[in-house]
Protein backbone atom coordinates (compact mmCIF):
# COMPACT_ATOMS: atom_id res chain seq x y z
CA UNK A 1 0.00 0.00 0.00
CA UNK A 2 2.94 2.82 0.57
CA UNK A 3 5.18 0.83 -1.83
CA UNK A 4 7.25 -0.61 0.49
CA UNK A 5 9.29 -3.60 1.53
CA UNK A 6 11.38 -5.08 4.25
CA UNK A 7 14.53 -3.87 4.77
CA UNK A 8 17.67 -5.21 2.91
CA UNK A 9 20.57 -3.92 4.65
CA UNK A 10 22.58 -4.09 1.13
CA UNK A 11 25.58 -1.16 3.09
CA UNK A 12 27.08 -0.84 5.87
CA UNK A 13 25.60 2.55 6.40
CA UNK A 14 22.29 0.53 6.16
CA UNK A 15 23.26 -1.96 8.97
CA UNK A 16 24.72 0.70 11.42
CA UNK A 17 21.67 2.67 11.13
CA UNK A 18 18.94 -0.32 11.73
CA UNK A 19 21.76 -1.62 14.91
CA UNK A 20 21.88 1.81 15.93
CA UNK A 21 17.70 2.05 16.34
CA UNK A 22 17.58 -1.67 18.05
CA UNK A 23 19.85 -0.30 20.20
CA UNK A 24 17.93 2.78 21.35
CA UNK A 25 14.50 1.72 21.01
CA UNK A 26 15.79 -1.62 22.82
CA UNK A 27 13.81 -4.05 20.07
CA UNK A 28 15.39 -7.46 20.58
CA UNK A 29 14.49 -8.58 17.21
CA UNK A 30 13.17 -7.81 13.54
CA UNK A 31 12.84 -9.55 10.46
CA UNK A 32 14.64 -8.30 7.35
CA UNK A 33 14.25 -9.18 2.96
CA UNK A 34 16.64 -12.00 3.78
CA UNK A 35 15.84 -15.85 3.00
CA UNK A 36 17.22 -17.97 1.36
CA UNK A 37 16.44 -19.87 -2.01
CA UNK A 38 14.35 -22.82 -1.42
CA UNK A 39 12.07 -23.07 -4.56
CA UNK A 40 12.16 -24.32 -8.10
CA UNK A 41 15.00 -23.06 -9.68
CA UNK A 42 17.24 -22.97 -6.00
CA UNK A 43 19.53 -25.69 -7.48
CA UNK A 44 21.57 -23.60 -9.47
CA UNK A 45 25.28 -24.02 -9.60
CA UNK A 46 25.70 -20.49 -8.40
CA UNK A 47 23.53 -21.37 -5.44
CA UNK A 48 25.44 -23.69 -4.16
CA UNK A 49 26.02 -25.28 -1.45
CA UNK A 50 22.40 -23.37 -0.40
CA UNK A 51 23.37 -22.56 3.34
CA UNK A 52 26.43 -20.71 1.91
CA UNK A 53 25.44 -19.17 -1.69
CA UNK A 54 22.01 -19.07 -1.70
CA UNK A 55 20.60 -16.69 0.40
CA UNK A 56 18.88 -12.90 -0.95
CA UNK A 57 16.79 -9.88 -0.23
CA UNK A 58 13.46 -10.95 -1.89
CA UNK A 59 12.75 -6.87 -1.64
CA UNK A 60 14.54 -6.72 -4.94
CA UNK A 61 16.60 -10.00 -5.77
CA UNK A 62 20.06 -9.40 -5.16
CA UNK A 63 22.41 -12.33 -3.77
CA UNK A 64 24.24 -11.85 -0.41
CA UNK A 65 27.68 -12.64 -0.24
CA UNK A 66 28.49 -15.96 0.20
CA UNK A 67 28.07 -16.78 4.13
CA UNK A 68 31.53 -17.36 4.33
CA UNK A 69 32.44 -14.10 3.41
CA UNK A 70 32.85 -12.38 6.66
CA UNK A 71 33.53 -8.87 5.40
CA UNK A 72 30.79 -8.57 3.37
CA UNK A 73 27.95 -9.53 5.91
CA UNK A 74 27.34 -9.07 9.17
CA UNK A 75 26.47 -12.74 10.49
CA UNK A 76 27.08 -13.66 13.85
CA UNK A 77 29.49 -15.80 14.82
CA UNK A 78 27.67 -17.65 17.31
CA UNK A 79 23.82 -18.26 18.31
CA UNK A 80 22.18 -21.15 20.00
CA UNK A 81 24.47 -23.99 19.38
CA UNK A 82 27.32 -21.92 19.93
CA UNK A 83 28.59 -21.87 15.87
CA UNK A 84 28.67 -19.33 13.25
CA UNK A 85 25.58 -18.24 11.84
CA UNK A 86 23.83 -19.08 9.40
CA UNK A 87 23.41 -22.69 11.25
CA UNK A 88 20.12 -23.61 10.55
CA UNK A 89 19.88 -24.79 14.56
CA UNK A 90 16.27 -25.29 15.01
CA UNK A 91 16.13 -27.86 11.95
CA UNK A 92 18.91 -29.66 13.04
CA UNK A 93 16.85 -29.84 16.36
CA UNK A 94 14.17 -31.34 14.76
CA UNK A 95 12.34 -28.13 13.77
CA UNK A 96 11.77 -25.87 10.90
CA UNK A 97 14.23 -25.20 8.57
CA UNK A 98 15.99 -21.87 9.42
CA UNK A 99 15.18 -19.89 5.77
CA UNK A 100 14.86 -16.44 7.11
CA UNK A 101 17.24 -13.79 7.70
CA UNK A 102 16.65 -11.78 11.25
CA UNK A 103 18.79 -9.14 13.17
CA UNK A 104 19.00 -9.86 16.63
CA UNK A 105 19.71 -7.67 19.22
CA UNK A 106 22.51 -9.70 21.65
CA UNK A 107 19.81 -12.66 21.98
CA UNK A 108 22.77 -15.28 22.60
CA UNK A 109 25.11 -12.60 24.16
CA UNK A 110 26.52 -11.86 20.46
CA UNK A 111 26.14 -8.54 20.33
CA UNK A 112 23.77 -7.13 17.36
CA UNK A 113 24.02 -9.46 14.13
CA UNK A 114 22.21 -11.60 11.41
CA UNK A 115 20.86 -14.94 12.52
CA UNK A 116 18.60 -17.12 10.23
CA UNK A 117 16.08 -18.25 11.68
CA UNK A 118 12.79 -20.42 10.97
CA UNK A 119 10.28 -17.88 9.20
CA UNK A 120 7.54 -19.09 11.18
CA UNK A 121 8.52 -16.85 14.19
CA UNK A 122 6.17 -13.47 15.02
CA UNK A 123 9.22 -10.95 15.33
CA UNK A 124 8.64 -6.95 14.12
CA UNK A 125 9.91 -6.21 10.90
CA UNK A 126 11.34 -2.59 8.85
CA UNK A 127 10.44 -1.67 5.94
CA UNK A 128 11.88 0.96 3.54
CA UNK A 129 10.79 2.23 -0.14
CA UNK A 130 10.61 -0.33 -2.81
CA UNK A 131 11.86 1.37 -6.17
CA UNK A 132 10.77 -1.62 -8.16
CA UNK A 133 7.19 -1.38 -6.11
CA UNK A 134 6.84 2.55 -7.00
CA UNK A 135 7.42 2.14 -10.70
CA UNK A 136 4.74 -1.04 -10.96
CA UNK A 137 2.55 1.60 -9.26
CA UNK A 138 3.34 4.01 -11.69
CA UNK A 139 3.42 1.76 -14.49
CA UNK A 140 -0.20 0.31 -13.89
CA UNK A 141 -1.35 3.91 -12.72
CA UNK A 142 -0.21 6.23 -15.33
CA UNK A 143 -2.24 8.92 -14.21
CA UNK A 144 -1.18 8.83 -10.66
CA UNK A 145 1.41 10.99 -9.28
CA UNK A 146 3.72 9.82 -7.13
CA UNK A 147 5.55 12.42 -5.16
Amino acid sequence: MRCMDSVSLQTSAENDFIKKRLVEDKVKYIWTSGRICDFKGCDRADLQPRRTNGWFWTSDLQKLPPTTDRNQNDWSNSGGIKIPQPDNREELQNGAAENCLAVLNNFYGDGIHWHDVACHHRKPFVCEDSESLLQYVQYTNPNLKLS
